[in-house]
């Protein structure tokens, strides 16, 4: 019996010093993917993006369309609405390069890595692995390069690999520096079953809403370089070879709306967890309220689109105000605050 628990324990040992080298090679490979991005971003050529659901053909119905200063109407394939817009394109284009392929592949190996730190973690410590907040920030950037690929993959948005994978590789980067803790057992208030439902809902839902995050901070970017060239300006480097401001935009809404739903169950889970932990729904702890404020202002988001029409600029600074909150109600109420929550 003592042979046999010491077999397991050096098992589990040579297993967490595996998962920790895996931190290491992933955030490598992250990097080396996110200097590749930089790369196509910066030097590549803006081509057109083939039409699909989310890139729709447009079809311009206006004299002179394109021309320097003109508004011309675009009919959108996808949702069937008429907008004005100015300096639209009628066929959605990128900076594409071969360097970007090269690039997707490393992001796909380092999303295995990625894969494979967690698993090896999870079995070397004898329970899923998120239970603090250096095994969260691994998740988390698991869940937002998958949600990229997808994207890269289901939406032609490769162009947003810069943008991802610059958060992904500084959580990871403080995590590793500052947040990393030795594989072992959590605190009991987190031994439980629901911490497989609740934290891994919280967890997708993040990883979704940074891609959202990411793509709105493009659209900002976007939108100024349309301006700037509606004024006659002439934009060079990488934001004058990002995709239309339009295109950014539906692919934050569409994260959006996927990631939205997931953190409504996660807050419900969470206070049923509550009550079979606490004996409460809700006490006002600060990570319970933080939650729901996020909840609120992403619901906001949808409210005002849905509701009042709202696209563009108006629309993504709410979602920015959404993914700030998000971010706070990570590092801010553990570091800042003190309550159930602060696992820091």
């Amino acid at each position: 019996m003592t042979h046999a628990f010491a077999a397991s324990a050096a098992a589990d040992g040579t297993l967490a010093s595996v998962s920790d080298g895996l931190v290491i090679a992933m955030i490598v490979a992250y990097a080396v993917a996110l200097f590749l991005f930089a790369i196509e971003a910066a030097y590549g050529r803006r081509r057109p993006l083939k039409a699909n659901r989310l890139v729709p053909a447009a079809e311009v119905s206006a004299p002179a369309a394109g021309a320097a200063g003109d508004d011309f109407v675009a009919r959108s394939a996808d949702d069937g609405m008429t907008v004005n817009v100015r300096h639209a394109e009628p066929e959605a284009r990128a900076s594409q390069h071969a360097v970007g392929h090269v690039a997707l592949a490393v992001t796909v190996a380092g999303c295995l890595l990625n894969l494979g730190q967690i698993v090896t973690r999870g079995i070397a410590a004898d329970r899923w692995p998120w239970g603090n907040m250096f095994e969260f920030v691994v998740a988390i950037s698991l869940c937002g390069v998958v949600a990229f690929l997808y994207a890269a993959y289901r939406y032609q948005a490769r162009y947003l690999g810069l943008f991802v994978l610059i958060p992904v590789v500084l959580l990871l980067g403080i995590g590793a520096k500052w947040l990393y803790t030795e594989t072992g057992p959590v605190i009991p208030a987190l031994d439980s079953y629901w911490i497989a439902i609740h934290v891994s809902a919280a967890i997708v839902a993040s990883g979704a809403f940074m891609v959202a995050g990411s793509a709105t901070v493009t659209y900002l970017i976007a939108h100024r370089t349309e301006l700037k060239r509606a004024a006659g300006e002439t934009v060079t480097g990488i934001a004058g070879k990002l995709p239309s401001s339009e295109l950014l935009d539906r692919v934050a809404h569409r994260f959006i709306l996927f990631a939205f739903p997931l953190w409504t169950f996660a807050v419900i889970a969470g206070a049923i967890w509550a009550d079979e932990a606490w004996g409460r729904y809700w006490g006002w702890d600060p990570k319970e309220v933080w939650s729901f404020i996020t909840w609120t202002v992403y619901a906001a988001y949808l409210h005002a689109r849905a509701t009042a029409g709202w696209r563009g600029s108006r629309a993504a600074w709410i979602a920015l105000a959404g993914f700030a909150c998000l971010l706070f109600n990570f590092f801010g109420v553990n570091y800042l605050f003190s309550g159930l929550h602060s696992y820091a």
